[in-house]
């Protein structure tokens, strides 16, 4: 063979290499670029996605805080605010009512268990009757008077909103140039000054309203009955020092009534406070709609605390005895049923918690040697404890998978050398494995608060719906109260909320919130795993 025949025999394969590597620039892209492009754009599409979303959000949320600014406006222009001063006061006074009445069915209760009958436990709380009565009367002429001024500013409200209402519907008219049209529609122009005059020259007939209810109750509380059951004895105590706080409270009232001012600036740093800083979310009120944070986000804390309350030390403790403890069968078993738990759909979980769970828990409180247990026997079965120890139940796969990389991270030779040195088990396992993989155990902990916190279906069905602020004052037995939270409102509502309304701006807003708080949560989430990462480099 010629050595121009071996020349050409050994350029053939590399000329083939060649073009099978180039065959892609005919589109200006090699093989190695086309696959760069293939598996970074995941990352683009995530980052993309993550923006729209974004941007989704802040679109529908802005336009809350204007829309709310100007119903904080109204509320004030129209003598809305005036009236809930005494307003307030009346529901403070019913509150005392309220107070009674359930210390007389709770006490009934406690003393038909022990065995007394009807008409013993009657004779014993007859006293408690008389008081409640006389205290419900001595508030009837205070709540009479506050329904007189409510229709007077609901009247201003009104006529406000339907003036409003006119005046939007005349601009369209002559906008699209219907000027007959346009004409024919009428547009009230609301005095405010003179309105807000007429609810405070009703402040002398307050004034005596206000003086005779504090003489009755005064009365009442100098001739509150002695009674021989001790515990009824605590609580009238207990109401005694109420009313005189109560009572006490009367001359701040009067003074509020006398510097309020219809034409007082209402500031958007208000508007933002009180949303914020809120305690009460009440729409579609023909009196005031209010939009506060604070009572969703602490329904959802609350019930996210106790969800990892229970799932922390049963993830944690899984994963360490998988990875340190637990033999080869073992494993194979017990680390796929965990991990199997987190496929489960959640509506499931939630209706497994409507139908099952929260009834055991609710009959279970009434078992007799669980008495002891603070908040039993509670009579509702949908509450922050069914809620919560569902949601560990999802949490468990999250802090369990990544807790096992944790400790999987952990070097081989801090295992050795304590063995070395003559250290058991429980010993390295305790003082060297954990502490070398805390940070990423703690991570751990953190995306699965984060994975709770985001959850819907099984708080929507299980946590109860009731928007309210837990009484913290319970002690344990606030787990036995329901909750509202973010995210179940947010499903609840949105479906049925008017487009553009002030409504649907305010369930954007507290989504955007959540938003925030789940960033915020995976962001320190992050910040424990490259600590952790750094740690074992």
């Amino acid at each position: 063979m010629s050595h121009f025949d071996i020349k050409r025999i050994d350029q053939r394969p590399m000329q083939e290499a060649l073009l099978s590597r180039n065959k892609f620039h005919i589109l200006g892209l090699d093989t190695d670029t086309l696959i760069r492009y293939f598996f970074s754009g995941n990352a683009w599409v995530a980052i993309i996605v993550l923006g729209l979303i974004t941007y989704s959000l802040f679109r529908e949320g802005a336009g809350f805080f204007p829309q709310h600014w100007e119903g904080l406006k109204t509320y004030r222009l129209a003598g809305l605010e005036f009236v809930d001063i005494i307003r307030d006061q009346s529901e403070a006074q019913a509150g005392l009512v309220k107070y009674l009445d359930k210390v007389r069915v709770d006490r009934a209760a406690e003393l038909k268990k022990s065995g007394a009958s009807g008409e013993e436990v009657a004779q014993k709380l007859q006293a408690l009757e008389q008081v409640r009565n006389d205290l419900d009367a001595a508030g009837i002429p205070l709540q009479e008077f506050v329904q007189q001024m409510t229709q007077q500013a609901a009247g201003v409200k009104d006529r406000w909103t339907e003036a409003r209402d006119n005046a939007i519907s005349r601009d369209q008219l002559l906008k699209a140039g219907m000027a007959e049209e346009a004409k024919a529609i009428a547009v009230e122009k609301i005095d405010f000054g003179r309105e807000a005059s007429a609810l405070t020259a009703r402040i002398p007939q307050y004034h005596e309203i206000s003086r005779t209810m504090a003489a009755r109750l005064a009365d009442i509380s100098g001739h509150l009955p002695q009674v021989q059951d001790p515990v009824v004895a605590r609580e009238i105590r207990h109401l005694q020092k109420a009313l005189e706080n109560f009572t006490t409270g009367f001359p701040d009232v009067e003074k509020r009534l006398q510097d309020w001012r219809y034409d007082r600036p209402v500031s958007a740093y208000e508007s933002l406070t009180k949303f914020i800083f809120g305690t009460q979310w009440i729409t579609q009120s023909f009196w005031q709609d209010w939009y506060g944070f604070v009572p969703l986000f602490m329904g959802s804390l609350t019930i996210s605390v106790v969800a990892l309350v229970i799932s922390v030390p049963l993830g944690i403790g899984a994963a360490v005895y998988i990875n340190q403890v637990a033999s080869a069968r073992e494993q194979t078993l017990i680390k796929p049923a965990i991990e199997f738990i987190a496929v489960i759909p959640s509506v499931v979980l939630g209706f497994f918690g409507v139908v099952i769970l929260g009834e055991f828990l609710r009959q279970a409180s009434g078992w007799s040697w669980l008495a002891w247990v603070p908040g039993f026997p509670f009579p509702e079965r949908l509450n922050i404890l069914t809620a919560g120890i569902l949601l560990a139940l999802m949490a468990v796969p999250s802090i369990f998978t990544f807790s096992e990389d944790a400790l999987n991270n952990v070097p081989k030779a801090f295992k050795e050398a304590s063995f070395a040195l003559g250290a058991n088990r429980l010993q390295t396992i305790v003082r060297i494995i954990i502490p070398a993989s805390l940070s990423g155990i703690i991570s751990a902990v953190l995306l699965g608060f984060g994975r709770v916190i985001g959850e819907t279906m099984v708080v929507l069905l299980c946590a109860g719906n009731r928007i309210q602020i837990p009484d913290f004052a319970a002690g344990l037995a606030v787990v036995a109260q329901p909750v509202h939270t973010m995210t179940g409102l947010v499903a609840q509502e949105i479906p049925e909320v008017v487009k553009g309304s002030l409504q649907y701006r305010a369930l954007f807003m507290l989504s955007i919130m959540l938003f925030l708080i789940s960033l915020l949560i995976n962001y320190i989430a992050q910040i424990f795993v490259r600590k952790f990462k750094i740690s074992v480099g």
